[in-house]
């Protein structure tokens, strides 16, 4: 079965120039475990060590998810305030190094993309999905945290602040034709196979560009959407990972039931 060993947890190939990366546990629609994060990251290095590599593809196994936010169980173990730090801190150097390697980026989104899925997603370049493509941050319904500054600054620049405060408060998911009018695709496609073929097609088309004028592009807008962060966020992450509603959320969450929040 996939995703039976951590190794198989995230696929990567490279074909004819074009790295394909694939979130790979649909048995738990590809949540993400904390080695998948890493693995990522370790992906985007080579990429940036190898030169023949000119665009980067990622999409999750099945056609149930591109990657259903962090898995829940790797949470057991937080004890400390520093946990929380540190796993806010991992997040962002991962989805950080995807947002700025050199290539361009397309995300392939077939089924549910939540939470860090939702994140790595609003990192890539581009986005296209299946028509059942499905965006959102459900965590006020479900754990009870937040995100980082970097994760909310991502999302204002790609759909405003009106919109970001409407997903995260209502906690609902965004379908694929919502999420073309929003801006988060910029194109549907009628399934996963033709979401596939759609995105190697994208793929080795911007790869046929003029590279520094993509990176330059890129590097420009991120440049611009750095220029809105500097706060420190260490006491908004602390004030929902230590609170006694989160450890509620994640007891909920595992044994399925609603969780009882009392904002303490």
């Amino acid at each position: 079965m996939a995703g039976d060993a951590p190794e198989q947890d995230f696929l990567f190939e490279v074909r004819d120039g074009i790295g394909f990366g694939t979130f790979n546990r649909p048995h738990a629609r590809n949540a993400l475990t904390f080695y998948m994060y890493e693995r990522l990251a370790e992906v985007c290095g080579k990429i940036e060590a190898d030169r023949s590599i000119k665009a980067l593809v990622l999409t999750g196994a099945g056609d149930k998810a591109f990657a259903a936010g962090t898995d829940i169980s790797q949470f057991r173990a937080f004890s400390t305030a520093q946990d929380a730090l540190d796993y806010e801190q991992r997040i962002d150097r991962v989805i950080s190094a995807v947002e700025a390697l050199r290539v361009p980026t397309i995300a392939a989104i077939a089924g549910a993309c939540t939470g860090g899925g939702a994140g790595i997603a609003a990192a890539c370049d581009l986005r296209i999905g299946a028509a059942n493509a499905r965006f959102g941050f459900p965590i006020a319904r479900t754990l009870g945290n937040c995100l980082s500054m970097a994760n909310y600054a991502r999302l204002v620049a790609l759909i405003g602040a009106a919109r970001t405060k409407d997903i995260i408060f209502t906690a609902r998911l965004v379908d694929a034709d919502e999420a073309k009018s929003a801006g988060l695709l910029s194109e549907i496609l009628p399934d996963g196979a033709a979401l596939m073929l759609r995105s190697e097609e994208l793929a080795r088309l911007v790869a046929s560009h003029a590279p520094l004028t993509l990176r330059a592009t890129k590097e420009a807008l991120r440049r611009l959407k750095e220029k809105s962060l500097g706060s420190d966020d260490s006491d908004l992450i602390l004030s929902c990972y230590m609170s006694q509603d989160f450890q509620e959320g994640m007891d909920a969450f595992l044994t399925k039931r609603v969780p009882n929040w009392r904002g303490v």
